[in-house]
């Protein structure tokens, strides 16, 4: 198992040297230019490349690249285009926002999904079944953006129960205040996260109920507790640990989606509005730190997968 963690570790230098390439020459090649942000009707076009020189723009693609690198090494992200601001600093001031964000959905809809999931596949074809297989239907269709407004509209403006924007309110710094301000943004990514997650578990236990263990179990006297605590939680779990790795692209995706609804101060707004800018060291940093979260969660999955599974560890 610890050697490979080390193999998983190793990669993960080689991985992001590559993603940063492929990203940094599809922001240079997109169409649009930032410097065209500081133009004004009266500026000559002397003044414009001084700017266009000064944030480095006039340099080749790949001569920008190894410069851009070279001070990453050095720990540098450089500084935005737009406000001149550390990058680095700016994504450390977001990051916890994200990670509270997507950590919070992902827990809950695991608490939510597993034992859903388990009911409705002891309860096959009957009204209970139907009645979550269709609330998870609208899960999985409805776009993540438009059930954020939905609840906007309804629990913010019709209502006014909730707020809708941002993580605080101004003036106020209080855990409850901060919590009140998540329950719509996590709720946005729990319902269409825990609608995926639902029909896998069920799924996967309806075919573990009919598996000969099963059987086995019943004939030696065990209890339908007892053999779906002991036996086909584990088995059905299996699948969902693989799900959870592969599915953190949409977690992240859906997460920035959501921030930008409820201007939910994290790298998901700052990554958009740094997109609409085309402020690349913004965007490059983001697209960095995005692909080692998920590299990070990958593995993460995996050594979830060895510990439930001893074979994996033997095999690894």
């Amino acid at each position: 198992m610890l050697k490979t963690i080390i193999k998983r570790v190793l990669q993960i230098i080689p991985m992001l040297f590559i993603i940063s390439i492929i990203s940094f020459a599809l922001i240079k090649l997109a169409p649009g230019d930032p410097v065209n942000s500081f133009v004004t009707p009266d500026m000559n076009p002397d003044d414009v490349e001084r700017i266009r020189q000064s944030l480095g723009l006039d340099q080749p693609i790949y001569v920008q690249y190894f410069i851009w690198l070279g001070n990453l090494l050095q720990g540098n992200l450089g500084y935005s285009i737009v406000n001149s601001q550390p990058v680095l600093q700016q994504i450390l001031e977001r990051i916890p926002a994200t990670l509270g964000l997507v950590g919070t959905s992902l827990v809950l809809t695991l608490l939510l999904s597993i034992p859903l999931g388990l009911v409705a596949a002891n309860y096959e074809n009957t009204w209970i079944d139907k009645l979550l297989n269709g609330i998870s239907y609208i899960g999985i269709s409805i776009p993540i953006f438009w059930f954020g407004m939905i609840l906007i509209d309804v629990f913010s403006i019709q209502l006014g129960w909730l707020p809708s924007l941002g993580m605080r309110t101004i003036g106020v710094d209080s855990f409850w205040d901060m919590a009140e301000h998540a329950i719509l943004p996590v709720i946005t990514l729990t319902f269409q996260g825990c609608a995926a997650y639902y029909r896998y578990v069920r799924s996967n236990t309806i075919n573990q109920l009919k598996e000969e263990y099963v059987l086995f179990g019943y004939a030696k006297g065990l209890s339908k507790v007892q053999i779906m605590g002991h036996h086909v939680l584990k088995n059905s779990l299996l699948p969902v640990i693989t799900l959870l790795g592969m599915s953190l692209p949409q977690v992240i995706t859906g997460a920035f989606i959501t921030e930008s609804i409820f201007s939910w101060p994290g790298m998901g707004s700052l990554g958009i509005n740094a997109i609409f800018q085309l402020d690349y060291p913004v965007i490059m940093a983001i697209t960095l730190f995005s692909a080692l979260l998920l590299i990070i969660g990958n593995l993460l999955a995996d050594l979830a997968y060895m510990i439930v599974d001893p074979r994996i560890r033997e095999m690894g």
